[in-house]
């Protein structure tokens, strides 16, 4: 379903009125501070008529003059479809579902959904004979500017900023904990800010700065691109950039403002390290460069200290490394009968024991294990545990010599208990590598349940039976069908990377070795209740039993339990306080908001879903949005507040 850029064309133009709101709350829609239809369409004109009026996706699924049941009939797809999401500026690609679908036998109730709902409205079955419920804008964008012209950017910030309204930045819309949206707010959307992808054979800092020490290859990414739109260049030029293992994340925004890891992380480093310098609009409007010599805090906060916090990053200029051989082993195993779980777990936990090693020899990659998974995991089983891991710059033989200590120690369950499969393969370079066995897009739209954690080499080798009891917890039961992912990308150059003196990434990525994240699901039209059920059986028990293991680590706060109770410590680790030193200098009145990002913990999320400094609510109900609590920052989020 297309919307319309031209929207506010129709509109008269009268001029807008410059005035600065001294309000401790964002301006809600239903306030008088709120701008007028004719302010908007002024502002409509100021941009050249690239404001549009935010439209739920699936209205029309919905009674009312946008009803279409041909529209709606394609939805159930299309809201599954990476592109599509991307393409429109408030579909979701991580939607939690608490109105479920309609179809044919649902109840016809109402399912208006509130500010904390995760998809605007619910798309119903191609097979429904009509559509039930009602559709509201919930918590999306009010208005989104399609920014395509880094003024764009500057105008929407200054709006927001001058009207006292809350500021989203969108990219392409990956974004687990929800930060790119947001309840009666403006959003400024970045995807086709396009200005070009510049491949430097030899890197030449602006203003001749030669802090950062690289003299080697860089690419200048312009906008909105995402790592697609890179990779191509990339291998043309016989080299390597660090880009998200998922091809249609955005390479400007969460993923490398969070940290951002990657097939080529162990050997090249986070996303974050890669940048040499970026162009920043401030929250005054102000563009600036930001790099080793010149705007040096900013440079620290946006390169690891998370989103939507200190500015909008609209342009980076990244490292490129050169190529080199892959040497990669696609390894899993199974339980050959039920009776066969304890060998299962014991092969999981031999293999995890192993990571640190196996890591300072040069592997690297990700992996995935469950008791029980809708698809087969490996062979034809259902339970099972694979990993993909590869060593840059090894031959196979060497690689599976690097192994063959781990495959001693698992050979007595091959064959007994365990089915196993081993392959190596053998690539020329790391182009080739990465289509093959990464390069995916993974379908969007699906609803679930996910916490994470930094294992260092004293979580996973000091006391076997310490770690052993963490896995049986994070396993779950089949039942369950929770999903173990292994991100195995920390070590080398990760760890080198420590002595960067600008970079905002948490500390604890530089002794992590794995970074593991666990999620559940629910199946469609669950109630409340077991919705509830879930997230509180992943953050209570399951990330609990992780940070029990790894006490003093953290997690990536780009994968992480967006109600994590400790997430300013967990996210930030300790680089919080000058990342917070940074907000107040760059944002002291809050024109930068989002969930779990710096400066969130000042915010209260009211029952109307406005967010107001802490102190200043009008029957706050708590900030529901995953930020506002941490050490020190008042209790936990004990319900989710689900609309009902």
């Amino acid at each position: 379903m297309m919307f319309n850029f031209l929207l506010w064309h129709a509109f008269a133009l009268v001029p807008l009125p410059v005035q600065a709101w001294h309000s401790n709350c964002k301006c809600d829609p239903a306030e008088t501070c709120w701008p007028s239809v004719s302010q908007w369409s002024a502002f409509n004109h100021s941009l050249g008529g690239k404001l549009i009026a935010d439209v739920p996706p699936a209205l029309p699924c919905y009674p009312g003059p946008a009803f279409d049941a041909e529209l709606c009939a394609a939805l159930d797809k299309e809201l599954t479809d990476q592109t599509f999401v991307s393409n429109n500026p408030i579909a979701l690609s991580y939607p939690t579902e608490s109105c479920p679908p309609v179809n044919a036998t649902t109840t016809k109730s109402p399912c208006t959904i509130g500010y904390e709902q995760n998809s605007s409205c619910s798309s119903i079955n191609e097979t429904a004979s009509q559509a039930v419920g009602t559709c509201s804008i919930g918590d999306q964008p009010v208005y989104t500017i399609n920014a395509t012209e880094i003024a764009d950017v500057a105008a929407g910030i200054n709006l927001a900023r001058q009207k006292n309204i809350r500021l989203v930045v969108r990219n392409t819309g990956h974004d687990i904990l929800r930060r790119s949206t947001g309840y009666g707010s403006l959003q400024i959307w970045i995807r086709y800010l396009r200005r070009g992808i510049i491949f430097q054979q030899r890197y030449e800092p602006t203003g001749h700065c030669s802090r950062s020490g690289w003299t080697g290859s860089s690419f200048t990414i312009g906008g909105g691109y995402t790592w697609e739109d890179v990779y191509p260049l990339a291998a043309a030029n016989n080299v390597v950039v660090v880009g998200g293992g998922t091809p249609s994340v955005g390479c400007l925004g969460g993923w490398m403002q969070g940290g951002g890891h990657s097939p080529s992380t162990h050997d090249f480093g986070l996303g974050a390290d890669q940048v040499l310098e970026a162009q920043v609009v401030l929250a005054t409007g102000k563009i600036v460069t930001a790099n080793a010599c010149q705007n040096q805090d900013i440079f620290f906060a946006i390169r690891g200290g998370g989103p939507s916090s200190y500015g909008v990053v609209v342009e980076t200029v990244i490292k490129a490394h050169p190529t080199n051989s892959v040497a990669a082993q696609v390894f899993g195993f199974a339980p050959l009968t039920p009776k066969d779980m304890p060998a299962f777990m014991d092969a999981v936990s031999i293999v995890h024991q192993a990571y640190p090693n196996l890591s300072d020899s040069g592997f690297s990659g990700y992996g995935s294990w469950s008791l029980y998974s809708p698809t087969p995991l490996v062979g034809n089983y259902n339970t099972g545990f694979r990993h993909t891991i590869a060593n840059f710059g090894e031959t196979v033989a060497q690689a599976e010599a690097l192994f063959a200590p781990t495959a001693a120690k698992l050979h007595k369950y091959n064959g007994t208990s365990l089915y196993m499969e081993t392959k190596y393969l053998s690539f020329p370079n790391y182009d080739t590598y990465y289509h093959a066995l990464s390069d995916v897009v993974i379908p969007v739209g699906q609803s679930a349940a996910l916490g994470s954690r930094f294992l260092d080499r004293q979580a996973l080798t000091a006391d076997p039976t310490a770690l052993n009891t963490m896995l049986e917890t994070i396993a779950g039961t089949p039942e369950q069908a929770t999903s173990n992912n292994i991100v195995f990308v920390g070590g080398g150059q990760v760890f080198a990377d420590a002595s960067d003196p600008y970079s905002g990434v948490n500390p604890a990525w530089r002794q992590t070795y794995v970074h593991n994240i666990v999620a559940r699901g629910w199946a469609p039209g669950s109630s409340n209740a077991t919705i509830q059920a879930v997230y509180d059986d992943v953050t209570y028990n399951k990330t609990q039993a992780m940070k029990t293991l790894a006490p003093d680590t953290g997690c990536y706060m780009n994968e992480a339990d967006r109600f994590d109770p400790d997430y300013l410590q967990d996210f930030y680790g300790k680089n919080l306080g000058r990342l917070e030193e940074v907000k107040r200098r760059y944002d002291p009145d809050g024109v930068f908001y989002c969930p779990t990002c710096v400066g969130s913990e000042e915010y209260t999320v009211q029952a109307s879903g406005q967010i107001c400094r802490n102190g200043h609510g009008r029957g706050a109900s708590g900030n529901r949005e995953g930020g506002g609590w941490g050490s020190g920052h008042g209790g936990p989020p004990s319900k989710r507040y689900f609309a009902r």
